[in-house]
Formats: C-alpha cells, sequence, structure tokens
C-alpha cells in the first residue's frame, strides 16, 4: 500500500480490513459504520460512550469516551489488529467565547480526544501499515463565530494531523483530514441551509481514503474549496516543513 502527497488509485480499499470508528451510534460515525459494511469490511470496533448492540456478527460494540484513558486502554487491548482508525467522536455547542470552560470541553474531544485514540493505537497501525482519518469541519479553515471554541478546537486537530502525517510517514502510517461541510446532522438541524447526508459523507470520506487524499473534502459544499486548499500557501508550506523531522522523532515521542 502506498501514500503519497497528492491523489492516486492506490490508497486503502477498506474491504476486508479492520476499522475503528469513535462516535459510532450516531451521525456521520454510525453512516460511516454502515457504508464500512456495505463495501465489505471484515470487522468494525464501534466506539460509543452508550453500548448498542448490532445485528451484523462483523460490528463489536465498544465502550469508549475517548476524554476517558481507561476506555481507550481497555480498547486498545482488546483490538489486536486494526487498519483504519477514524476520529469521528466530537462536541460543538454554540458559544461567545466568554468561558473557558467551554474552549477547554471542546478540546477535550475534538482535540485531546483525537490525541489519545491516535496514541493508543500506533502499535496496531504501524504494524499494518494502516491510515488515520480525523474528522475535522470547513470551520478548521476559517472560523465561524457562533461556533468558536469549536472552530478552535477543529483547527489545532488539522495542525496535529499534519504533524501525525509527517512524524508517521515512514512508519508507513498514512493520515488524513476529513474537511466537512454542513451535514444532516442533530447539530445542524435548526439551521436552513443545504447539507449533505450523512450516508453521502461518508461515502466521500471512504472515496477520498481510496484515492490517497490528504484532506478529503467529502461534501457538495467542502468539494467549492478543494482545489484552492490543494495548490494553496497553506499546502504548500505544510509539504515545504514536513521535510524537516528527525531520523528518531517517531522513537522520541512515541
Amino acid at each position: 500500500m502506498t501514500f503519497g502527497l497528492g491523489a492516486s488509485h492506490y490508497g486503502m480499499n477498506i474491504s476486508d480490513k479492520t476499522i475503528l470508528i469513535t462516535g459510532a451510534n450516531r451521525g456521520i460515525g454510525q453512516a460511516l459504520l454502515n457504508e464500512a459494511l456495505a463495501r465489505g469490511a471484515k470487522r468494525v470496533y464501534a466506539g460509543m460512550r452508550t453500548v448498542v448492540e448490532h445485528s451484523d456478527p462483523r460490528v463489536t460494540p465498544l465502550a469508549l469516551d475517548v476524554t476517558n484513558v481507561d476506555d481507550i486502554q481497555r480498547a486498545a487491548a482488546q483490538i489486536a489488529e486494526l487498519d483504519l482508525l477514524i476520529n469521528n467522536a466530537g462536541i460543538a455547542k454554540y458559544d461567545d467565547l466568554t468561558r473557558s470552560t467551554l474552549i477547554e470541553e471542546h478540546f477535550d474531544v475534538n482535540f485531546f480526544g483525537v490525541f489519545r485514540m491516535t496514541q493508543a493505537f500506533l502499535p496496531h497501525l504501524k504494524r499494518s501499515k494502516g491510515a488515520i482519518i480525523n474528522n475535522l469541519s470547513l470551520v478548521a479553515l476559517a472560523p465561524l463565530p457562533v461556533i468558536p471554541s469549536y472552530a478552535i478546537s477543529k483547527a489545532a486537530a488539522l495542525n496535529m494531523t499534519q504533524s501525525f502525517r509527517a512524524l508517521l510517514k515512514a512508519d508507513g502510517v498514512s493520515v488524513h483530514a476529513s474537511i466537512l461541510g454542513p451535514i444532516d446532522t442533530e447539530m445542524n438541524r435548526g439551521l436552513d441551509i443545504p447539507k449533505a447526508t450523512t450516508a453521502s459523507a461518508a461515502q466521500g470520506i471512504y472515496d477520498g481514503l481510496s484515492r490517497e487524499e490528504e484532506e478529503i473534502f467529502p461534501d457538495p459544499s467542502s468539494q467549492q474549496i478543494a482545489e484552492g486548499w490543494r495548490n494553496g500557501v497553506a499546502k504548500a508550506l505544510e509539504h515545504e516543513f514536513s521535510a524537516f523531522v528527525p531520523a528518531t522523532a517517531a522513537a522520541d515521542v512515541f
């Protein structure tokens, strides 16, 4: 399996792969689970705060709160092999940056949750030469003032995604950011704006992985900026800066 800087036809096909999805009980996470099964995944570990059983024997529900280190450690011990980690769990609350506690709450899930999961499952992914997808948002690129704490946490998670991408390249682990536009989830139900379905978003995410896209733009809204992002100065700087990876970085950190 080969991963590069652009898009190709040689990315991961999830057929017969083992996948872990956080926040798999609803919304995009549930759609990712269903789409993985439809595409022939061998096993899907469905992380959720409250366990709900699934009728498909390929699905293993896990009690998994990404803010709980014990939950994560138990999951890592339970899962023997893993090809793809999808960090999907997240929170988004309306605010105006007047409460630091709300910023911390967003970071605990949207940033540190991703960091904790990545650290815990890196040994699995290094063995399989697997992949990580972090579900982010257009607001990681430019803030939406009604949800600034969410936007800030997703911007930080995008930078972390890019950093892990550079650090893990030598280990054969590819790291992808899914840049989602408005999706028809509970968070967006009250907004009178065009929204993609969760099913189409899930399809777009897996299609982007199969095309080896570093940033995956899986829905009509996000696709409008895909070309500009890929050909922009920020992406060029990422590629330039990614050369500055100490040879011992992965060993020192992980």
